[in-house]
């Protein structure tokens, strides 16, 4: 998933309330690009900054807010952020700007972890590029190079 590219929230915003405002669940899963089981999930788990806002007949009603937020917990939870961190940092968030401290420090950490496993990664890729260059040599020495991808 690319980097988000609205402001994240900062802190809880009112539950909605009046008409039937915002994307129900079905298209704020297409938008997300995660299942409605999911967005349940991260509801119930305490890991939404505020209460899902709800239409008249009860159902769920998704704001840019929300939807920014999701995008956040799926940046986190795609770069190996344990569900228990991400429970604490929207924790820290709905406590206000007073743990802003807190938050910086968590992303640090988490940061860090990042940045190791890509190098792990990169130098990973090293080695996959290294044996294709040996097959490269290979194959064009006995006359059937194929193209390259």
């Amino acid at each position: 998933m690319s980097a988000p590219t609205t402001a994240m929230p900062s802190g809880p915003t009112e539950p909605m309330t009046g008409p039937a405002i915002g994307l129900t669940i079905a298209d704020a899963a297409e938008r997300t690009g995660l299942t409605p089981h999911t967005l349940r999930y991260y509801e119930r788990d305490g890991l939404m900054l505020r209460e899902v806002g709800r239409s008249p007949t009860g159902h769920r009603r998704y704001t840019e807010n929300d939807l920014a937020w999701i995008e956040l917990i799926s940046c986190l939870r795609a770069t190996g952020m344990p569900i228990r961190d991400v429970r604490r940092y929207a924790e820290l968030v709905r406590q206000g700007d007073a743990t802003e401290p807190q938050r910086l420090d968590m992303l640090r950490v988490h940061r860090r972890l990042v940045l190791a496993q890509l190098a792990e990664v990169t130098e990973h890729l090293g080695a996959v590029d290294r044996k294709i260059g040996i097959y490269v040599d290979r194959v064009a020495r006995a006359g059937s190079a194929p193209a390259s991808p």
